[in-house]
């Protein structure tokens, strides 16, 4: 204070107005920073920048967002020794449109013409899983839950069971819904079913739907879904099988690795980086369940 008294208040006035305009002046430019990369970032076609590792991309988990941003990687493994028999890195955060591409993976590494495949609900889609009917991929995948009626209480599409004879739906209350009106959407081609005066005296439309009519969309090869629904019920055990398979290399590699993080950038390093994981990987459990003399007597022998 005693320094402060002393000081003529224009010397004062005149060094804190000079520390204003340079804090101004640096906000400026990062504002400018940031035009530059919201542009950049509006231009990707993705929406996405990342500053760390160009190729890097948001990850999502259960359908949204997980605020992680890395890379996903896709492997394919051999249920019975569970060798890793394919894998990729990708910068796509969903597994959606990867059932078939690894499935072709696999397919090509074991030299097969037809395949199973077990997959969990992240990689369901109507146009993989046509294409994998279309193709001799026989797909078990449990369908995605995406109603927003679950959490609210309502009845699902689920619960309506299809007459694939009749062509129409039977409702929880045991009313029909026939065919009405076909249109196409983001998803394809579509058919609505619904009954156009049960909804209104119906005594389980409040557990139903909140509009006049409950509506179900029926995707014009939704039969292909139902087939593996149906194929899904008849072995649930499948699931089980997925887990124990397909969760293992990787809890595996990351005990291994003491980190959830590549220590690679860019996506042809990560992808170097992972593929000598899986190389690692194989060989130890070649080595667990063949043992090391049989594998140098077939080196040598080679």
């Amino acid at each position: 204070m005693d320094t402060n008294d002393r000081r003529d208040p224009s010397e004062a006035r005149a060094l804190k107005s000079e520390r204003l305009t340079e804090k101004i002046a640096t906000l400026r430019e990062k504002m400018a920073r940031l035009k530059e990369l919201e542009a950049e970032m509006l231009a990707s076609p993705d929406e996405q920048l990342s500053l760390t590792d160009p190729d890097s991309r948001s990850m999502t988990s259960n359908g949204s967002a997980s605020g992680t941003v890395g890379y996903n990687v896709q492997s394919a493994v051999d249920p019975e020794n569970h060798i890793i028999v394919a894998h990729d890195v990708i910068s796509k955060g969903s597994d959606r449109a990867q059932l078939v591409p690894m499935a072709n993976r696999a397919r090509a590494a074991l030299g097969v013409d037809e395949i199973t495949v077990l997959a969990d609900r992240g990689y369901f889609s109507g146009d993989q899983l046509l294409e994998c009917a279309e193709s001799g991929i026989t797909a078990y995948v449990p369908k995605a839950l995406t109603s927003s009626g679950t959490k609210r209480g309502l009845f699902t599409k689920q619960d309506f069971v299809y007459d694939r004879d009749n062509d129409w739906y039977v409702c929880p209350a045991g009313q029909t819904l026939t065919k009405g009106h076909h249109r196409s959407d983001r998803r394809g081609d579509v058919n609505f079913y619904r009954h156009l005066t049960a909804c209104f005296t119906c005594a389980l439309k409040s557990r139903c739907t909140p509009e006049k009519l409950r509506r179900i969309r029926r995707w014009d090869h939704e039969d292909v879904l139902d087939d593996v629904d149906r194929r899904l019920d008849a072995a649930p055990e499948m699931m089980r099988i997925r887990r124990s398979t397909a969760e293992h290399p990787f809890a595996t590699m990351k005990a291994w690795m003491g980190a959830t993080h590549f220590l690679m950038r860019t996506r042809p390093n990560v992808a170097t980086e992972m593929s000598l994981h899986v190389l690692a990987y194989n060989i130890k459990r070649v080595l667990n369940f063949v043992g090391l003399e049989p594998i140098m007597a077939a080196l040598k022998a080679a």
